[in-house]
């Protein structure tokens, strides 16, 4: 089940917890809702459609960064993201952070759940 952040437009999520206690790992997986375009495509009256990508994303378990990504023109838009951690437990917080080159911001945080 997708669970949406904070803001329900920015980012879709969820975080599954799965093993046993000593070697458990959660699975993080995201859409975050982002044109990313490059600055190379042209509109239909052949205009150049100005650059506007996510350049930073951060990820937060229970406030302490746990992920950042610098990203650029060559991630495709609505960017689709999973990644793994350990140490996570069921209803520790996690929170996405993403700010683009015009400086706009998107988040999402969901509590993790047992697989």
């Amino acid at each position: 089940m997708w669970v949406k952040g904070a803001h329900m437009d920015n980012i879709k999520m969820r975080a599954k917890l799965s093993g046993d206690s000593l070697s458990s790992i959660t699975e993080v997986k995201m859409i975050m809702n982002h044109p990313m375009e490059t600055g190379r495509k042209k509109d239909d009256f052949g205009q150049l459609i100005p650059a506007y990508f996510i350049q930073l994303v951060t990820a937060k378990l229970n406030d302490k960064i746990v992920l950042e990504m610098q990203w650029g023109t060559g991630i495709s838009k609505n960017p689709y993201l999973t990644f793994y951690l350990k140490g996570a437990a069921v209803n520790d917080k996690i929170s996405i952070d993403w700010v683009d080159n015009l400086g706009k911001t998107g988040n999402g945080e969901i509590l993790v759940v047992a697989a």
